[in-house]
């Protein structure tokens, strides 16, 4: 016959972070010291799960969570206000990658479609910047993307005339959002987070222009060394297709807006399919979905994201680690 804490420790397994804090609230858990430490676990497990990046490493209202599990969700966490330190997101969006691939590999096992969907578009809309990452130094920090988008003979965020010609490719909300991002670290925090909300994907789209797509190339790219412009085009158009392919557009595929279809499994498994065949037309693409490892449920997405952002990316084991920690409690 099942206890009360096996119940607990296979949600725990299940990565069922909200379903557990429920049980252990309600008293399920005798006040033994341990149901406090649970209850904060839980609440941590569930925000990193939901992808909530603006409070990752925050503290929980029901209870402490480990300092180093808070570190380690503070590398993925979106600033809140133009001077916070540590930089997170905009430092680097590589931790951020590792753990979205842990996220979607999770979601898989749960069978929860919507949020792998949801997880994967996601990581499309930020994958220009993932491909920048190199050549700035950093994942478009806007306290330091002007010394390498702005100054002479740079058309990055800059008003078109009507009646002029259209020099540049980027789209209105693009460009509204590249001039944003040149003034928004002077702004007070309400207005910077709007900008993040509302205007950070849009810089990443916009680079991916510059990089890959733009007719009318400025000194965005034209002041980059040849090889290193060659490279960063190269991830641009296969992080650009990747964000165009089938898998991405079962998070648009519902009649009536977002969310009023939600894909079976197998429809994620032929969407992937599809978007690894047209992948694999690109050079980059192919060499790094040949060997890609087949023990990941999108079989080469880790590789692929790793060909983007030039480093070895791997699904993170954060909400692994919170998990077993959980059940550490409960034992």
């Amino acid at each position: 016959m099942e206890t009360a804490r096996d119940v607990l420790t296979a949600l725990a397994r299940r990565y069922a972070f909200g379903d557990l804090e429920a049980l252990i609230t309600e008293g399920t858990l005798a006040a033994d010291g341990g149901s406090s430490a649970v209850a904060a676990l839980c609440a941590f497990g569930q925000r990193v799960l939901d992808l909530d990046a603006e409070d990752f490493g925050m503290p929980e209202d029901v209870g402490e969570v480990p300092q180093d599990l808070l570190d380690r969700a503070r590398a993925s966490r979106m600033p809140q206000a133009p001077r916070e330190r540590p930089r997170g997101a905009l430092a680097s969006l590589r931790p951020a990658y590792a753990l979205l691939l842990e996220v979607i590999a999770i979601r898989w096992h749960r069978r929860d479609m919507a949020a792998l969907v949801a997880a994967v578009h996601i990581a499309g809309e930020y994958l220009p910047m993932l491909a920048w990452e190199p050549v700035l130094g950093h994942a478009g920090d806007p306290a330091l993307i002007g010394a390498a988008v702005d100054g002479e003979g740079s058309r990055f965020g800059v008003t078109v005339e009507p009646g002029s010609p259209r020099m540049c490719d980027h789209t209105r909300p693009e460009r509204s959002a590249c001039e944003r991002t040149l003034r928004v670290a002077k702004e007070p925090p309400p207005g910077w987070r709007a900008y993040l909300d509302r205007q950070h994907s849009q810089v990443a789209s916009a680079l991916g222009v510059c990089a890959a797509r733009c007719r009318t190339p400025c000194t965005v790219v034209t002041r980059l060394d040849d090889l290193v412009r060659a490279g960063l085009a190269e991830r641009c158009r296969l992080a650009s297709d990747f964000t165009d392919g089938a898998l991405v557009k079962l998070r648009h595929a519902a009649p009536v807006g977002h969310g009023f279809g939600v894909p079976s499994p197998e429809e994620v498994q032929t969407a992937w399919a599809r978007s690894r065949r047209s992948l694999s037309h690109h050079p980059l693409g192919k060499a790094a979905l040949a060997d890609a490892d087949d023990s990941y449920p999108l079989p080469g997405l880790p590789a692929l994201f790793s060909a983007i952002a030039t480093a070895d990316l791997h699904p993170d084991t954060l909400l692994h680690d919170v998990t077993k920690r959980i059940m550490s409690t409960l034992a």
